[in-house]
């Protein structure tokens, strides 16, 4: 049997590769990067490098060449549908058995921008025909950095999901359960992997008590949460990107109850607390 993960030098990927590598021979797992430059850590630790990108039909047919088992890991918004149907087209093409997919939550009734790609491509890998999980992640607690490190260095928490409720989990527990899927597990079609829902609010609470400093929450408007945003150091684009994130928050795309994460993981997730100073150590 032989399994690739694609996005593999990125966050979720290393993470996925640590946890795969436990359940199945070295040998017998094949990664996918866009140059040899990025893949030579990874060609160094004894993985099978395939290089290839998701707008190369051709070479990704020639990277998947001999898998059975395929973790895709979503690329980049931008020409994500057309990239992705590569994927799927050059998976189908090589004789690939099983997908697991990193979706988006609740993907058929999301509002949000970002679920449309995300939906497409779900699609797209059942009329393909070939066997997978749909790893509809909810939102990593490394997704916050920018708002905690900006409550920490200028003593206010603000945002602007005054509702909205989201499943936070760490980056590497939902790489663990992909890496899983890909190694084997009797998962079921679809994944919904969601944390406990917890409000900014609440996450506020958490991060006060963790990093024994007192800051003001702030639920503020539009402006005031972008232009916090950039006087700590964001770009204009990427505090614009941050508020859209909070629109879909607040619009209770996240906002998912499952118990799917931790019967997958076969464990407890990590409590908010804890996570928060794994993030902060």
């Amino acid at each position: 049997m032989k399994y690739l993960v694609t996005g593999a030098t990125g966050g979720y990927g290393t993470y996925a590769l640590g946890f795969l590598k436990a359940l199945v021979p070295i040998s017998d797992i094949a990664v996918l990067a866009r140059t040899e430059e990025k893949a030579a850590p990874l060609k160094a630790a004894g993985f099978d490098v395939r290089l290839a990108d998701y707008s190369d039909l051709t070479a990704l047919e020639q990277a998947f060449t001999g898998i059975d088992r395929l973790l895709f890991v979503s690329g980049a918004p931008g020409n994500r549908q057309a990239e992705h149907q590569n994927v799927v087209d050059a998976a189908k093409s090589a004789g690939i058995s099983y997908i697991a997919y990193t979706s988006f939550p609740q993907a058929e009734r999301a509002t949000s921008d970002l679920a449309a790609d995300h939906i497409y491509t779900e699609k797209a890998i059942e009329k393909s025909g070939i066997a997978h999980t749909f790893l509809r992640n909810n939102w990593y607690f490394e997704n916050e950095m920018p708002i905690i490190a900006a409550a920490l260095s200028t003593g206010k928490f603000v945002y602007n999901a005054p509702t909205g409720k989201v499943g936070w989990a760490l980056k590497r527990e939902y790489a663990e359960v992909g890496a899983k899927a890909l190694a084997g597990a009797d998962f079921p079609e679809v994944l919904e992997l969601s944390g406990k829902i917890l409000t900014y609010a609440e996450l506020a609470q958490a991060l006060k008590a963790v990093s024994d400093k007192e800051f003001e929450v702030v639920a503020a408007d539009d402006k005031t949460f972008v232009s916090h945003l950039v006087e700590t150091g964001l770009p204009d684009f990427v505090a614009e990107l941050f508020l859209g994130f909070q629109k879909d928050i607040e619009a209770k795309d996240l906002d998912v109850e499952s118990k799917d994460f931790e019967k997958a993981l076969g464990h407890s997730l990590t409590d908010t607390k804890e996570a928060l100073k794994e993030l902060l150590a």
